[in-house]
Parts: structure tokens; C-alpha cells; sequence
């Protein structure tokens, strides 16, 4: 296991741990149920009834609107009305499949559409009740989908030490909450300190076995035959060393995250193929097989499809480990998160050190617009060197500057955003029609005379984009 992987066992982690508030929440989580109806009659009395049974309950009259509060809701559950203007249910459960998979759909259907609901059912939904709900045979109908989807009441919110506002980051939470509720192996890809064991995690404490052992091994960080020991263990020799339980058996009935899988010798692939085939493994030096019960995730920086291709990885490994595929995004991708997450290490360090400092606006402004290779790690580690090096309370930003060379880049305004993605697109609509400004125009739906104002404005001829 690295450095990194240490840190993430420890409390301090990369930085996405869970508050003191989090911590000492205990209260359980109650099972969240989206309604999409466009009755308002229907809707109210559906949310009566599920309320009435302890459940969370989200009611909208659109699947437009289903989409947007799963986002913010992240419902355990959705019950949609099959027919419905725009979008139906059809529409929406196939929208729902492809953005959340695993997250269960119950449709609603009147019996003139039972045909439909049994087509929607064979595409993936749940099941189907016809109207008017019978009020029974909804509830049983509930639990038996969030039985199915793994839900059950814990002790603290599994998500919990994921610090986020973001879209990106909701959408692969969403994913990951779904895939937690079944036992389908996880590959998690993304660059180094993006928070890949920390999502693997989140997954196992989402699952049912969330009570069993977590366990990660970090396949980079050892010769191969240490690492053949640790994951799969050693019987015993006659000169008295005693038997070792590996990874496997430690992990058994939870969760086992193999880190930085795609560094794993060849030899070890074919082991690790055998063991996942048969579901036992055969310590080193013994004979004789012993029954495993493991969840399998896998984490890797790496293009491990790249790999397979190049004879660097056994194909039908790849397969076996790559049931569901969640790339966690780079820093980069998720900047609005850097204040969240900046404001969260500078609590967390005055909770270790006693010393509580803060940044000045423009020092925060820094970190957001910066580049980060490292990603979140990277960005504890120049907060905790701020906090050290700073000698008053506040972190300015010229020191800040100083942590990250020339690391720093500047966001384009509003403005310049604009007048450079329109340029560009007049460029390109230039390039295709060869110049035609006629062409150009109607494709760009502007009149002749509105089209030449744009190009004069920002300095394109269409004789440049002319045929020689």
C-alpha cells in the first residue's frame, strides 16, 4: 500500500474525510422515493402514502423535472406514470438507465396500457402497477425494488466523506450508489490523487456488506512474490513458518480494492483470473484450495483497454474486472469543488494543529484557476505547506503564488469566453460552407447583413476560407 493509500486509512486521508458533524451523526437514513406523475391528484396521494411509511418523498409532474431532482435528491428508488406529455415513462426510464444504472423504476399504468408496462418492464423497469394504486401492493411493491437495489439503514450517510458540489462528481456518486446495492466487480480509472480508493470506499459502505472488512492492496507498491503472499497468502513450511492469511481471506464477506491493478505481474493476473473463476484460492506453497466470499473493486491510473491491446494485460482479466466503469474526473474538471475542499483542510489542520488561519480572497482565487496534476492530493498537501508557512492568520496570496511556481493560469471572462466561441464557431461554419456567406448565413440562421457584422467584428474574411 503507498503513501497515499496509508493516509486514506488514517483520518487525515487526501483530505475527503468525514466531518466531526458526520461522524457523530447516527441517525438513520430513511429510503428516498422519486414520484413523476403529471395528476396532481395522483402525485399527493401517493406521496401521503409513502411518507405515511417513513420514506423521503420527492413528487414532480415532468420526467424533465424526474431528471433534474435526481441529481439533488439521489433517490433510492423512482416511480413514474407511463404516459405523460414530452417525455414518457418509457423515455424516462431509459434516461434514467443510461445516467444511473441500477437505480430500480417502478411504472405506473392504466390497464388500456398493460401491454406497454410489460414492454417497459422487459426493458429494465422493476415492475408495473395499474391504476388506482392499490395502497398494499405499492408498499410491497417498494420494498421488495429497495430490497433488491441493496438499500438498507445505516448508521451514517456512505457518501459522507466525498466533499463535492459538483455536477460531475454527483453523476459518478449517483453510479456509484447504484453498483454498491450488487456485487458487479467496479473499475475505478482516473489520474493519481483523484480520490479512486476513496470512492471504492464509499461503494462498500453503501453495500450490504458494509459491515464486513474493507481491505486494500496497493499492487505497485511490492515485489511479486510480497505481493503474491499479500493478497493471496502462504501456507506454513516444515522449518516452522507459520501459515499467512492474505487479502482474499481477510477481505472475506467484504470489500477488496486492488490499487493501481494494471502494475500487477502477469504471473499474478493468471492467479487472480483463477481465483475470480472459482471463487477460492490456493495459498502459496499449499495444495489445497480455501472458499472466499469477496466483493473485488479495482483502481488504476492507467488504460488498461491500451494495455490489453498491447499483450500488457490479460484480456479476459480486463473483462472480468471491468463489469462497471467509473472514471473519476481530474481536479481540473471539478474546480468549483476547490473552495469546498480548501475551506474543509484548513478545518481540518486547525483541528490537528490548534492553528486556524484562513486565505485572502485572491490567494483562494489562485488555487481555483491552477493547474493540478496532482489533484486533490496535491491540493491538501500545498494547503497543509500554506498553513506552515504562513506567519499570520491570513494566507496571502503571494504566498500561495510561491507554492505553485508557474502553475497558475487565468480564467477567461464571461466576455472573452464568449467573443472566442464565437469566433471559433464562425470560423468553422466558414470552413464548410468554403466561404459562402450566403450558405454560411442561413446555416447560422442571421440574415446576410447581421452575418457580415459578426465576421467584421471579429476580424474574419471569407476569402480566406475560399477553395484556391
Amino acid at each position: 500500500m503507498n503513501a497515499y493509500s496509508v493516509a486514506v486509512t488514517a483520518p487525515l486521508s487526501s483530505g475527503l474525510q468525514p466531518s466531526s458533524r458526520d461522524v457523530a451523526a447516527t441517525q438513520k437514513r430513511k429510503a428516498r422515493i422519486l414520484v413523476v406523475d403529471d395528476d396532481p391528484g395522483l402525485l399527493r396521494l401517493l406521496t401521503i402514502r409513502l411518507r405515511a411509511e417513513s420514506y423521503e418523498v420527492e413528487a414532480v409532474e415532468s420526467a424533465a423535472a424526474a431528471l433534474s431532482a435526481c441529481v439533488r435528491f439521489r433517490p433510492d428508488l423512482v416511480i413514474t406514470d407511463l404516459r405523460m406529455d414530452e417525455m414518457d415513462g418509457i423515455g424516462l426510464l431509459k434516461e434514467l438507465q443510461s445516467r444511473w444504472p441500477g437505480l430500480r423504476v417502478i411504472i405506473l399504468t392504466a390497464h388500456g396500457t398493460i401491454p406497454d408496462a410489460v414492454h417497459a418492464t422487459q426493458s429494465g423497469a422493476f415492475g408495473f402497477l395499474t391504476k388506482p394504486v392499490d395502497k398494499q401492493e405499492l408498499l410491497d411493491h417498494v420494498q421488495k425494488a429497495l430490497k433488491v437495489s441493496g438499500f438498507a439503514h445505516v448508521d451514517e450517510d456512505w457518501r459522507a466523506s466525498v466533499i463535492t458540489r459538483s455536477q460531475i462528481m454527483e453523476d459518478k456518486l449517483a453510479q456509484a450508489n447504484m453498483v454498491a446495492g450488487t456485487d458487479a466487480r467496479v473499475l475505478l480509472t482516473g489520474e493519481s490523487g483523484t480520490g479512486k480508493e476513496l470512492l471504492a470506499r464509499a461503494i462498500h459502505e453503501a453495500s450490504p456488506r458494509r459491515n464486513k472488512p474493507f481491505v486494500a492492496v496497493n499492487c505497485s507498491a511490492m515485489a511479486e512474490d510480497l505481493l503474491e503472499s499479500e493478497l493471496f497468502g502462504s501456507a506454513g513450511t516444515a522449518g516452522g513458518t507459520r501459515p499467512q492469511k492474505g487479502a482474499f481471506q481477510a477481505a472475506d464477506g467484504g470489500t477488496l480494492l486492488l490499487d493501481e491493478v494494471g502494475d500487477m505481474p502477469m504471473r499474478l493476473q493468471v492467479k487472480l483470473l483463477r481465483v475470480l473463476q472459482e471463487n477460492q484460492i490456493r495459498p502459496a506453497g499449499d495444495a489445497q484450495a480455501v472458499a472466499v466470499n469477496v466483493r473485488v473493486i479495482c483502481a488504476t491510473h492507467r488504460d488498461l483497454h491500451q494495455m490489453m491491446v498491447s499483450g500488457q494485460f490479460r484480456e479476459d482479466l480486463y473483462y472480468r474486472l471491468n463489469v462497471v466503469h467509473i472514471e473519476m474526473p481530474s481536479l481540473g474538471r471539478r474546480r468549483e469543488d476547490i473552495p469546498l475542499l480548501v475551506a474543509h483542510f484548513l478545518e481540518r489542520i486547525a483541528k490537528e494543529s490548534g492553528q486556524r488561519k484562513i486565505y485572502a480572497p485572491e490567494a483562494v482565487e489562485l488555487l481555483a484557476t491552477a493547474e493540478w496534476p496532482g489533484n486533490v492530493r496535491q491540493l491538501y498537501n500545498v494547503v497543509r505547506q500554506n498553513v506552515a508557512l504562513s506567519h499570520g492568520a491570513i494566507i496571502t496570496a503571494e504566498l500561495v503564488q510561491q507554492s505553485l511556481g508557474g502553475s497558475t493560469t487565468r480564467l477567461p471572462s464571461f466576455d472573452e469566453a464568449r467573443d472566442e466561441f464565437t469566433r471559433n464557431y464562425l470560423s468553422q461554419i466558414l470552413q464548410i460552407t468554403t466561404g459562402n456567406v450566403s450558405q454560411a448565413a442561413r446555416l447560422a440562421k442571421r440574415n446576410r447583413t447581421d452575418f457580415y457584422k459578426l465576421l467584421s467584428r471579429h476580424q474574419l474574411l471569407p476569402d480566406d476560407f475560399k477553395k484556391a
